[in-house]
């Protein structure tokens, strides 16, 4: 291959179509992705709804200058902040989730008037930027292994007074999916607003329904002053989001803050913004992630009971992991190479630290193909006993 790649085992270099849940490679074998691309697929493989929201915006038009605009850029922020509750806010549209999530985190540090960031230690925010690098000198980490149950003593030592921003992602955690404790994260979101910071959501991963809810920060019952997600909200076209309450975009307007790129507010990514969230609305997927999420979870429980080598298995809505005791006689990196043999697409991660499986599939996912994992899983997890 000819591609610089992303330093991952590449285990077919040749997919040629797809369909729904499913890819084909080009010997016509089918393979289920329970990874939905790289979790962005939350409609699933060539959606014909996408794919001619798409086709019918570029017959009119893609892109558009800093001097002039279309009616569709603002009727997909319309719809962002109506799902969000975010009302008279306002939207930027992007192409990344990285991007979305250090506008977001820029724009906060502009405004803020205090120093600090506090974030959740290990929890992967972006691919650049300060909120990538994360500098000790303005960024205060939270390591949740040290968490004992008790909020007010976790919490005792940290300087809420001089934090300026809470920045949160709910439970993606690099695809380890550690869900931080509802209890905690309501205090720190109390901490903060009580000495007038800002509370800045990383929903790239964990929004558009894969949690079970539009968002993932609604288990938590928070109100978030900035919103930033991609993935999902493209169904694997690049656009991201950036909502900010109508006092958040205020005060970014009086500050002069300004940002320009050159897809910025595309008509041809609205488009889809638009398409994403009328189908996922009028088909209930959001209900139905929960639904899939729960038959998931009893399904790779029953597996955690019959067989000793799997450590836990945790999750919400459709993002689940299955987490393996470290055992240098179970090679997980064999038993994913035999998953996708079989016909399915997983996510593997294997480190010093942790040993796990990951299930991230689009919210079309269907019982059947739950039934038809959890059958795979097991059968190659019997040779190294139960």
């Amino acid at each position: 291959m000819n591609t610089l790649g992303c330093n991952y085992k590449m285990l077919n270099p040749n997919i040629v179509s797809s369909d729904n849940c499913y890819v084909f490679d080009e010997n016509g074998k089918k393979y289920v992705d329970f990874e939905a691309g790289v979790w962005c697929l939350s409609l699933g493989h060539n959606n014909s709804r996408i794919n001619n929201a798409i086709i019918n915006q570029l017959d009119t038009l893609a892109h558009v200058g800093y001097r002039y605009t279309s009616k569709i850029v603002d009727e997909a922020a319309t719809k962002v902040l109506e799902i969000l509750d975010f009302t008279d806010g306002k939207c930027v549209f992007l192409t990344s989730g990285s991007e979305a999530v250090e506008f977001g985190v820029q724009l906060a540090k502009k405004i803020m008037d205090k120093p600090y960031f506090l974030y959740i230690n290990n929890f992967f925010l972006s691919s650049y930027g300060i909120s990538a690098t994360r500098s000790k000198d303005e960024w205060l980490p939270l390591d949740l292994s040290a968490y004992s149950g008790n909020p007010d003593e976790f919490l005792k030592n940290i300087p809420f007074d001089k934090i300026g921003a809470f920045v949160f992602e709910p439970g993606n955690a690099s695809g380890a999916v550690n869900l931080p404790p509802i209890e905690l994260i309501k205090a720190i979101e109390q901490k903060i607003k009580e000495f007038g910071g800002i509370i800045v959501v990383d929903e790239v991963t964990t929004g558009t329904g894969r949690t079970g809810k539009w968002f993932g920060f609604e288990h938590y019952d928070m109100r978030p002053d900035i919103v930033s997600f991609g993935k999902g909200i493209g169904n694997g076209y690049p656009v991201s989001v950036i909502a900010l309450t109508k006092s958040i975009a205020d005060k970014a307007e009086k500050s002069g803050f300004r940002y320009a790129q050159s897809h910025q507010d595309d008509p041809l990514g609205c488009a889809v913004v638009n398409e994403v969230i009328d189908v996922i609305k009028n088909n209930g997927y959001i209900e139905r992630s929960a639904q899939m999420g729960l038959i998931l979870e009893n399904e790779l429980k029953s597996l955690l009971e019959k067989h000793k080598c799997i450590k836990e298995v945790r999750g919400i809505g459709l993002m689940y992991v299955m987490e393996f005791w470290r055992n240098d006689n179970l090679p997980l990196e064999k038993i994913h190479q035999e998953l996708f043999d079989m016909g399915y697409i997983v996510g593997v991660i294997v480190t010093p630290a942790i040993n796990l499986l990951r299930f991230y599939p689009p919210l079309t996912i269907e019982e059947a193909h739950i039934r038809g994992i959890t059958e795979a899983i097991d059968s190659v997890l019997l040779p190294y006993g139960q």
